[in-house]
């Protein structure tokens, strides 16, 4: 299937010798993983062929009979603008180079130059297209505001336009071949998102998934890359790692911030090269998996510290997607617990109970440090605790009553923000008072039971408020 195939987009050799196209397609094949290849041997078919195939790079010689290479450069750049050449000419001539440089060409290498200088050149190049393919793409959506793949996201119940966003950024990069970054809180789903990207990349592959948090150098090594037998006591016969098991699929990395330094300098090596080499064996292999990784660390704030390589974090990030928390999406929190109570209901053998209305609301006003995890689990619990026909709504106070509960921790930005402006006037106690209880009524929803709880103070006494600044009203 296409989706295995790298790069996404078509790399077009042009060279009248045959031998070189065949060689040189082995050595990009080999070198570089790159296996979507077109070779051409006769330059005047290459314009029908560009016509016909989705190419995005071109590796064009310039010594051709019929219609030479620098014509067919001019030809190229001036109709297909979008496609990126590269010269791969046995003429070593700066003047050579620099009129091909001037004509549009992206980059000019000699044929007998050290070949992984021209490998490293066309990894660069690729990069540059897919990037250039990518943003088009992300613009495309966010301007038409479409999903064209819902299905692959069925498994995450939402109806937050930030997760929105997230799902068209993952369309957008779905053929890319680079790591993605999922980061965000535990709890909030980091792996059914990369459940999504592999779902969406077409792989003919699994989705082999990996928490690398606690295991040290030597367990790490061996879990990914495998051993070759007797590569080390107890080694009795040859392992494959998980980057083999997930061959043509996806490798999912979980909670990589706790990894160790000499760890992170195998992954880095990884993610550079795309080869590795079981213990053992002095054989390199190309990986054959696209890689997604996930953590709830701040990983800028770990890389400032020095404990997570610079290199490395800004390798991954490459496609960084952010999940936002639970209570920033309390549109989602009714129909979360909605499905996860028939879920339980499901499970425990018991029909789903009506869902007391004040409820949801009530849930908005907690933190959820656990996220949807934790919505989950209370859903759970509440239900094998279900008796009557209405949910009870016991398990949900109680939690929000207890004192050994941590409520979200508020950042230094909202803590310091300011909130009154130093050219304005304060507000006198009894306004401030009266903006607070209004602003708690309008959480709440008009619940004065759920606002008094917001508000630290009694039902009564919000009643008494309420009536009071009412009186003052009229």
């Amino acid at each position: 299937m296409s989706g295995n195939r790298y790069p996404a987009f078509g790399v077009l050799l042009v060279d009248d010798e045959p031998s070189f196209l065949r060689s040189f397609s082995i050595v990009l094949e080999r070198n570089a993983g790159i296996n979507h290849i077109y070779t051409c041997q006769d330059s005047r078919q290459v314009m029908d062929m560009l016509s016909r195939e989705p190419v995005g790079l071109v590796l064009l010689d310039l010594t051709m009979p019929h219609l030479s290479g620098t014509d067919l450069l001019q030809q190229i750049v001036e109709k297909y603008p979008e496609i990126t050449v590269i010269v791969l000419s046995g003429l070593n001539q700066l003047e050579t180079a620099v009129n091909c440089i001037r004509l549009g060409a992206h980059d000019y290498f000699v044929k007998t130059t050290e070949e992984n200088r021209i490998i490293e050149g066309i990894r660069r190049a690729i990069r540059i297209q897919e990037i250039h393919q990518e943003n088009q793409e992300i613009r495309r959506r966010l301007l038409t505001d479409t999903l064209e793949d819902p299905e692959a996201f069925a498994g995450i119940i939402t109806q937050d336009k930030a997760m929105r966003s997230v799902f068209q950024y993952l369309e957008s990069i779905k053929a890319s071949t680079q790591p993605v970054l999922i980061c965000g809180e535990s709890g909030v789903g980091k792996e059914l998102i990369a459940q999504a990207v592999h779902r969406l990349s077409r792989r003919r592959g699994p989705l082999v998934s990996v928490n690398v948090a606690g295991l040290d150098d030597n367990i790490f090594a061996d879990a990914l890359f495998g051993h070759r037998r007797g590569a080390f006591t107890g080694a009795d016969n040859t392992r494959a790692g998980y980057i083999e098991e997930a061959a043509n699929g996806t490798l999912f990395l979980d909670e990589i911030g706790d990894l160790s330094l000499a760890s992170q300098v195998k992954l880095l090596r990884l993610l550079q090269e795309g080869e590795y080499y079981p213990l053992g064996s002095d054989r390199p292999k190309r990986i054959q998996a696209r890689i997604i990784l996930a953590t709830h660390q701040d990983l800028a704030k770990k890389q400032q510290a020095g404990e997570f390589r610079k290199d490395l974090y800004y390798r991954i990030r490459i496609h960084q997607v952010d999940i936002p928390p639970l209570r920033r999406r309390p549109g989602d929190i009714a129909l979360l617990l909605d499905h996860f109570l028939e879920e339980a209901a499901g499970e425990l053998g018991k029909n789903k109970p009506a869902i007391p209305r004040e409820l949801p609301v009530l849930l908005m006003t907690y933190g959820f440090p656990g996220n949807v995890r934790e919505l989950r689990a209370l859903a759970f619990e509440a239900m094998s605790r279900h008796r009557s026909h209405v949910l009870s709504m016991d398990v949900f106070k109680r939690l929000l009553d207890s004192p050994l509960v941590e409520q979200e921790e508020i950042p230094e930005t909202a803590s310091g923000r300011m909130l009154f402006h130093p050219e304005h006037s304060l507000p006198t106690l009894q306004e401030a008072n009266d903006m607070l209880v209004r602003e708690a009524m309008k959480r709440a929803q008009g619940n004065q039971s759920i606002a008094s709880r917001m508000l630290g103070i009694s039902q009564p006494a919000l009643s008494k408020r309420l009536k009071k600044s009412q009186g003052e009203q009229e």
